[in-house]
């Protein structure tokens, strides 16, 4: 006998189960809460939380097994709901996939939800397409991708997987839908709770729509009655509530109609009903045939087929996949797509012949018994909890000797041209859909000059592309950079967002002090004398930030550049007077709300301090440096990028995902800011936990840096890397490379404590 993985033997204690729950009205509704059942039954010590896909909103009264309910149309819904799993402690995802219960185009608000959580993920395929819309392919190759395994209930899905999307058949396993445990008992002792008596009763069940073939059944009816006058088809199911919000019951009127014109009304009835699994069973004991006369060819599963089978009926059915596997050998009848003549000899011959109908009962029944839900609960843990232990486990180690990179312009160059440096790429590969931004081109610019170890031939040329970028981006009229170019060299917009024109006037401080040519220290001062009064109108933190970085550098190479002292003076009293505006006994910050480049903010009033020679600055920016470093922390002692994901939560702490690399650049530089503006060298070790974030010592031990050439990945995700390299990325790493260069040089001591891996 096959032994099964149950939780005696298995530390899974907690699992997340997503789809439709009852009391919604379909399928996969039924499905998801009979699994629940199952599996809460057969493992009373497992933790099973449902997450129930909610088409309208405040309309069902969910049982308290329902932890949450997501709206089909809400994306931020989808992505809150991956928070409450991953911050629930489930240590498994099971979904229940159709493409019509999640939100987007083919439900890809799904893999928007998947994408935000680390834990392994098993999803139940409910349909599998033989061919699918472009949509319906970019959704569910995308879930392949994610799942550690999908489970198909027939064989046909493992085919069609594998033929149609590539699938990897290791990844495959098929766990036939769950049957009930009931008795097998002979019809005529449950036909009196219908009022049956005396009829040999043909029972359809489901939710009513075209596609179930009744018409088939009800043009057979008159050759059925004709042969055995006590026949009664009956149609027991609600319309498909889809169909009744748009055309009400004229359906199943048709469907009336239809049985009155073949003469037959007194031999079909309806039941207009959606009835529970309990009710349901009864009345499929009751019959003496179920029938399933479904139109589609392609349908894999089919619910009530298989509870059919599980208590014994004798069935007839056309082929569609899920009826030509369950009913092979002998186990059921098969007639072809809409064959009204087949359908009334099959049916009428098992009518009228008792031996031959209760042996097909009986072999029905026999299989059914091989597919109760407590089998399938056992395979499902088994299946979740493989997924769970094959995950890779990180190593107890201790990240101590992690080398600095050496500064490395290869991937810079590989993302620029002659008209400057391009914003996105695919992996590693340019893209020039998305053009040029004066971000990139301003950072750029940075670079090159503070890299200490360049060829001058090199250097010039590169400094002479960003500049000329920067150059080019300005407009005369608005006053104002433009940020966004196009890759035909025509802009996107007449006057950028304040924080691009304010990291451009960052740039042009940098390379009025530090570019290595005269000429371009010449250029830069004229630019920014010339632009920098613009900084005097921006609003936004981050834009003063910025401003005020390249007023620093500005006021280092000229010590009187009174716009400059300006820019400090007037930004760093209004950082300081945001910061008494938002702060709380336990949020120390200049916003009620966390963003990007965080660090710059404090690094700002530490610069500025250190120019102005300014303590009240100094100590308000060692304050608030303290407090974000120590929300970018780890519990392993780690740094940890707030996430994307943590942007607009007012007074809340940082979520961990997506973390980005411009995160780790900031916090290096804030830390060199600290350190100059106090001569503490623990601003070093804390400079060297953010830069190691790039090098592996992170949440994932994955290393965004390709020492190899200069690069670096776009992020870390809840499920790995972001293996896309653009700009910001690239140029936050060798920021950072150059910035640990520096400071490595000023003490032997650049290790810094270590750092514990998780």
């Amino acid at each position: 006998m096959e032994q099964h993985h149950t939780l005696e033997t298995s530390r899974l204690r907690h699992v997340a189960l997503l789809g439709n729950f009852l009391p919604r009205k379909c399928g996969i509704a039924t499905f998801t809460s009979d699994t629940h059942a199952a599996l809460t039954e057969r493992f009373p010590d497992l933790r099973v939380d449902v997450y129930a896909m909610d088409d309208h909103p405040g309309r069902y009264e969910y049982p308290p097994e329902v932890v949450a309910a997501i709206p089909q149309h809400d994306p931020a819904a989808h992505v809150e709901a991956a928070r409450a799993i991953s911050e629930s402690g489930a240590q498994a995802l099971w979904v229940q996939h159709e493409y019509g219960i999640y939100g987007g185009p083919a439900g890809e608000n799904l893999i928007a939800l998947l994408d935000r959580l680390t834990i392994p993920v098993v999803a139940t395929l409910h349909t599998i397409l033989e061919h699918p819309s472009e949509d319906e392919r970019r959704v569910l190759e995308a879930l392949l991708r994610r799942c550690s395994k999908v489970i198909v209930m027939a064989e046909k899905g493992r085919e069609i997987l594998k033929r149609v999307h590539g699938a990897d058949d290791r990844a495959i396993v098929t766990i036939p839908h769950g049957v009930p445990d009931r008795p097998f008992v002979a019809p005529e002792t449950m036909k009196g709770r219908f009022g049956w008596e005396g009829r040999k009763v043909i029972l359809t069940f489901g939710l009513l729509a075209p596609n179930k073939g009744i018409e088939t059944m009800i043009a057979a009816m008159p050759d059925i009655v004709a042969v055995e006058p006590r026949a009664l088809y009956v149609v027991l199911g609600a319309t498909h509530p889809n169909l009744v919000a748009h055309e009400g019951e004229i359906y199943r009127d048709q469907l009336k109609t239809l049985a009155q014109e073949k003469g037959v009304a007194d031999h079909v009835r309806f039941v207009d009903a959606f009835v529970e699994q309990e009710p349901l069973l009864d009345y499929l004991q009751a019959a003496d045939i179920y029938v399933t006369p479904y139109s589609n060819p392609a349908q894999i599963t089919s619910g009530t087929l298989s509870y059919a089978v599980g208590v014994g009926k004798a069935v007839v059915s056309t082929p569609y996949v899920h009826a030509t596997e369950i009913l092979a050998d002998r186990h059921g009848v098969l007639v072809g797509f809409g064959d009204s003549g087949g359908f009334a000899h099959e049916i009428a011959r098992l009518l009228t012949d008792d031996n031959e109908r209760q042996a097909l009962s009986h072999r029905a029944y026999a299989r059914g018994r091989t597919m109760l839900w407590p089998r399938l609960a056992e395979r499902a843990i088994e299946v979740l909890d493989n997924a769970r232990t094959a995950k890779p486990r990180r190593l107890n180690q201790r990240v101590v000797d992690i080398t600095p990179i050496e500064p490395d312009i290869s991937a810079v160059e590989r993302m620029s041209d002659t008209t400057g440096m391009l914003q996105h790429s695919v992996y590693s590969v340019p893209d020039r859909n998305h053009g040029y931004c004066i971000d990139d081109n301003a950072r750029a610019l940075i670079l090159m000059c503070k890299m200490e170890d360049l060829d001058p031939v090199v250097r010039d040329k590169w400094i002479g592309i960003y500049a000329s970028f920067i150059q080019f981006a300005w407009n005369p009229e608005k006053q104002r950079f433009r940020n966004f170019m196009r890759f035909d060299r025509s802009w996107s917009e007449e006057a950028g967002s304040e924080d691009s024109n304010g990291r451009t006037i960052w740039a042009l401080g940098v390379a009025a002090n530090r570019a290595k040519p005269r000429k371009h220290r010449d250029w830069a001062l004229s630019l920014y004398d010339a632009t920098a009064t613009l900084a005097l109108q921006l609003r936004s933190p981050r834009a003063m930030a910025f401003a005020m970085l390249g007023a620093a550098e500005m006021l280092a190479a000229h010590p009187g550049h009174s716009l400059s002292r300006e820019l400090l003076e007037r930004f760093g009293e209004d950082l300081i007077a945001l910061l008494d505006k938002a702060r709380r006994p336990e949020w120390s910050w200049f916003e009620i709300v966390l963003a990007y480049d965080n660090a710059r903010l404090p690094e700002a009033l530490l610069r500025a301090g250190k120019a102005l020679e300014r303590d009240d600055f100094i100590a308000v920016g060692l304050e608030t440096l303290e407090w974000i470093r120590d929300r970018q922390l780890s519990p392993e002692g780690r740094f940890r990028a707030v996430g994307t994901e943590s942007f607009g939560r007012e007074y809340a702490d940082p979520l961990p995902f997506d973390q980005q690399p411009l995160e780790a650049q900031a916090m290096v530089d804030a830390c060199d800011a600290a350190f100059t503006a106090t001569g503490d060298r623990s601003w070093i070790a804390e400079a060297m936990r953010a830069y190691r974030w790039y090098l592996g010592a992170n949440d994932l031990d994955l290393p965004l840096a390709t020492s190899q050439d200069g690069g670096c990945f776009d992020g870390l995700m809840p499920t790995g890397l972001n293996r896309n390299q653009g700009a910001e990325s690239i140029l936050a790493l060798q920021l950072a490379s150059c910035a640990i260069s520096v400071l490595s040089k000023v003490t032997e001591n650049v290790a810094g404590p270590e750092v514990a891996a998780a």
